[in-house]
């Protein structure tokens, strides 16, 4: 009996139980990002009563949070009991602390004031198809919802800034921008990938399109930036509008936002701004063709589901497929950071 439970290939509950209790951790460390426990340890090592007084935590079960994230992996302790000291990992200090460039808080702290709520309601979403964010609560959509509050889009701005920014580097470092001269990103956002293009490849005169609520923060990203002479914005609608004429057009974490039919209706719409030899990039978690492996990117079709109903992501073979029924002539899909890639359409 026992050599049974204990065989080779004997089944095992720890994988049902991890994913299971898998709010557990992500809840933990997204309270933590709330409290600004990253930035906090920032500068110095602090002891749990230290913490707790900093950040006006008073429960008995502070150590317990505290000594949670040690075991996740996400801070380090020196010493034990009350005289322990906690620290930053390299990871966290680099990507958590807020006064770092490479902060990553943004996204984390969009889960949590928002999405952790939502995918309570994935047993709904699944059964119905319609979204469950705030158009379920006030009838408005998230973007309606995101562009009457100029406090709330300037915070998912820089939630997907966070985001992105890895994408983004990757980007201007593997794909050769050399034979062109011009890069339109749709949906630029604060600018970020113009920005990134322009300082990687001097040579490249950028534009950010976006809607007109979004052309000043770009604008003033980009003054901060110092990159006025080679980024430029432009506004308009990209589903109304003809697109501006570029040799490159891109599109960072569009397509997934939308259903098929307004997926095909962007794609074909830069067909139409590129040039004979230019190229569509749109940078997404595309899920691997075979779709056992990007469990990010499944996860994120799932939350494409919470927030519009009829989105999703899609495969590098799809992107290929819409591509090709199109027009263009070669499609091509290119690795970046972690779970994303580049679905690169030549025209």
């Amino acid at each position: 009996m026992s050599e049974t439970v204990a065989g080779v290939g004997a089944p095992d509950p720890s994988l049902i139980m991890q994913v299971g209790a898998g709010f557990w951790p992500s809840k933990t460390l997204l309270t933590a990002v709330e409290l600004g426990l990253f930035t906090t340890l920032g500068a110095e090592p602090l002891t749990g009563a230290q913490i707790a007084e900093r950040l006006d935590l008073r429960s008995r079960a502070v150590h317990d949070f505290l000594d949670g994230l040690v075991a996740l992996h996400l801070l380090e302790r020196d010493g034990q009991g009350e005289a322990g000291r906690y620290r930053n990992t390299p990871d966290t200090a680099f990507f958590l602390d807020a006064t770092q460039p490479a902060y990553i808080g943004g996204i984390l702290e969009m889960f949590n004031a928002r999405l952790y709520g939502f995918w309570g309601g994935l047993t709904d979403a699944l059964r119905t198809g319609s979204p469950q964010n705030e158009v379920k609560h006030t009838g408005r959509s998230m973007f309606e919802e995101l562009y009457r509050d100029p406090d709330r889009l300037e915070q998912f701005m820089g939630a997907m800034s966070g985001i992105s920014a890895g994408n983004f580097h990757a980007l201007a470092e593997t794909f050769d921008f050399g034979r062109y001269q011009t890069v339109c990103d749709v949906g630029g956002a604060t600018g970020q990938l113009s920005i990134a293009l322009a300082e990687r490849h001097p040579h490249l005169r950028c534009t950010s399109y976006d809607l007109p609520v979004v052309e000043p923060i770009a604008s003033r990203t980009i003054k901060e930036a110092g990159a006025e002479d080679r980024v430029s914005t432009a506004s308009g609608d990209f589903f109304a509008d003809p697109l501006p004429k570029a040799d490159v057009i891109t599109m960072g974490m569009i397509l997934h936002d939308w259903n098929l039919d307004r997926k095909l209706q962007l794609i074909r719409a830069a067909f139409e701004a590129l040039p004979p030899d230019g190229a569509l990039v749109v940078i997404e978690n595309l899920i691997d063709d075979d779709r056992r492996e990007n469990v990010f990117g499944l996860m994120m079709s799932l939350n494409m589901l919470i927030e519009f109903g009829d989105a999703f992501d899609f495969t590098g073979a799809d992107f290929r497929g819409w591509c090709e029924d199109i027009g263009f002539k070669k499609v091509e899909v290119l690795p970046l950071a972690g779970p994303a890639s580049a679905g690169i359409a030549y025209k």
